[in-house]
């Protein structure tokens, strides 16, 4: 049982991944999106999303954090994959699952998911540009404005080469309402064989606990649920490991409110 953080665009910086994973719990982190445009981008870049990069590519607590490229464009998303991984990053995670309709009209993230062929495209090039032993994986979305497509794309994905996906149980036209859809991530992971990712609407040990039995995912990624709670992986994990824990109380969030400022 893996549980990783997920990034946030303005929300987890390398701030928040030092404060989330000294309290525990994680056993990865991904970095807010580096988006590729048409050329390789200066290591400046990369050290900005991914200061982590100057010390062996870890949190301050150990924590190994990915490093999360957008594009559209194979061949370019996957120069700067291999960048990254010179940088010192310990996998590279290609994004598909941003609703953000800026970034969408630009042809990026999950207007993608309407093309299980380009999909491919892009993470069979990265597969190929990154030595073997680095992770590669995928975020993705249940679909563009329907489901229709969400477990051709996971398949698609999984041929090009990926070692895990990561699933938003919702569809870029669902934003964030509420509720995810767990259910179809329990399509998704009995239609593949590599890991699939749990993600969305996990806030909770309990929510964590029914979307295990509704997906039969045994890894998920929690975002918006680690700020609210930044205590809630360790929560989880002790819950996993049939450790008594207390919650975290005001007193002891109190002091992060202010490091996060």
């Amino acid at each position: 049982m893996k549980i990783m953080l997920a990034p946030m665009e303005g929300v987890v910086d390398h701030r928040m991944r030092d404060i989330l994973t000294a309290i525990g719990g994680y056993h990865s982190c991904v970095s807010e999106f580096v988006r590729i445009t048409d050329q390789p981008l200066p290591t400046k870049v990369f050290h900005r999303i991914s200061p982590e990069l100057n010390s062996a590519g870890l949190t301050p607590a150990g924590t190994p954090v990915v490093v999360q490229l957008l594009g559209s464009h194979p061949e370019t998303v996957a120069t700067n994959a291999d960048k990254a991984v010179g940088l010192g990053a310990p996998g590279i995670d290609i994004n598909f699952g941003c609703p953000s309709r800026l970034v969408n009209r630009k042809s990026g993230w999950a207007v993608l998911l309407k093309d299980p062929t380009q999909l491919y495209a892009i993470i069979k090039t990265v597969r190929c540009a990154v030595a073997a032993h680095i992770p590669v994986t995928a975020k993705l979305r249940l679909g563009y404005e329907n489901t229709d497509l969400a477990v051709d794309n996971a398949l698609a994905v999984q041929a090009a080469g990926a070692d895990a996906i990561t699933v938003h149980a919702r569809t870029q036209a669902d934003g964030y309402k509420s509720p995810a859809r767990w259910e179809w991530l329990a399509h998704i992971n009995e239609s593949t064989d590599i890991p699939v990712v749990a993600n969305g609407d996990i806030n909770s040990v309990e929510d964590y606990l029914r979307c295990r039995q509704i997906s039969g995912c045994d890894d998920v990624m929690i975002g918006r649920g680690a700020v609210a709670r930044p205590d809630l992986a360790r929560q989880i994990k002790c819950q996993q490991q049939g450790i008594d824990y207390e919650p975290m109380g005001w007193n002891e969030i109190r002091p992060l409110l202010l490091q996060m400022g």
